[in-house]
């Protein structure tokens, strides 16, 4: 399978095939249990975008989600009185078990301020 500038090359030589002949010059293809040949599309277009600069749905480890979740940055108190913040939250803020923060009380809010830093430091 064809990349990168490599790719961008071979498709502009074939500009005129079509899509199949395309996928299929570039190495996207597969074999199939009965032995038929698969074209692989999906990849192929990934391929291309990715050659062309373009980054669909690669994450790097501290972004990693599961498909389809957004963090809300919203919570509520619970049922309890307490207040959670999510691992998600904390792994984008690169916490770790045993960080110590100083809780910080105003008018309607609460900040937590690492212990150690100042209240300036975002």
């Amino acid at each position: 399978m064809l990349t990168g500038a490599d790719l961008l090359a071979k498709v502009k030589e074939l500009a005129d095939a079509s899509k199949s002949e395309l996928v299929r010059a570039t190495g996207y293809l597969s074999t199939k249990k009965d032995g038929s040949e698969r074209l692989n599309y999906t990849a192929f277009y990934e391929a291309l975008l990715e050659a062309k600069g373009m980054n669909l749905g690669e994450r790097s480890g501290k972004e990693h989600q599961r498909p389809g979740r957004k963090l809300s940055y919203a919570t509520k108190v619970q049922f309890n009185g307490n207040l959670m913040v999510g691992r998600a939250y904390t792994a984008l803020l690169e916490l770790r078990p045993g960080d110590v923060f100083e809780i910080k009380l105003g008018r309607r809010q609460i900040r937590l301020v690492p212990v150690g830093a100042s209240d300036d430091d975002d």
